[in-house]
């Protein structure tokens, strides 16, 4: 597909933000989720696997920079009004608005449920692995601030990842 090499652009784009974050001690997502969610997010690339799949990664590699941004501007004390809004939202666009006027979302042809595959997909991703992280801090709580077991922090999020991808991978295979 001609729009891969446009996406895949993208990735190394967000790839390197993300490599750059990952060197400040923040609290957000912690580093090795963020890399595990770009490995997945080229293996998918690479596999020729949905974009409704693909756009669950791009979706938590969204989450997790946004995490990792408003952590750091805390960490500066840089604060302004509406930070956590302006973060997410400037990340979202950043990624969304450029692959539309690429021509790789919002395409007729390129829809599942009557939504871009690449929207949808980023859509569920960051919301799964928004959730994914607050049930690690829950269960983290409820064990008396301490993990249930080694890597809890990456697992939890990434884990629910891929099982939405093995969802969405046989859902779209139709």
């Amino acid at each position: 597909m001609a729009h891969n090499k446009y996406l895949k652009k993208f990735i190394y784009l967000f790839s390197f933000f993300g490599l750059l974050f990952s060197a400040l001690p923040v609290g957000a997502f912690c580093p090795v989720c963020v890399v595990a969610v770009g490995a997945g997010l080229e293996l998918s690339q690479y596999l020729g696997i949905d974009d409704t799949v693909t756009g669950l990664w791009v979706g938590a590699l969204l989450v997790g920079l946004s995490a990792w941004t408003i952590e750091w501007l805390k960490k500066k004390k840089i604060t302004f009004k509406g930070e956590t809004l302006a973060v997410y939202a400037g990340y979202y666009l950043l990624m969304i608005v450029p692959l539309y006027f690429a021509g790789l979302m919002g395409q007729s042809y390129h829809s599942f449920w009557g939504v871009d595959k690449l929207l949808l997909g980023i859509i569920f991703g960051s919301v799964v692995f928004f959730f994914g992280g607050m049930w690690h801090f829950h269960l983290k709580k409820k064990n008396n601030n301490k993990v249930h077991f080694p890597f809890q922090k990456v697992v939890v999020p990434v884990g629910l990842l891929l099982i939405l991808s093995v969802v969405f991978y046989f859902l779209t295979r139709s």
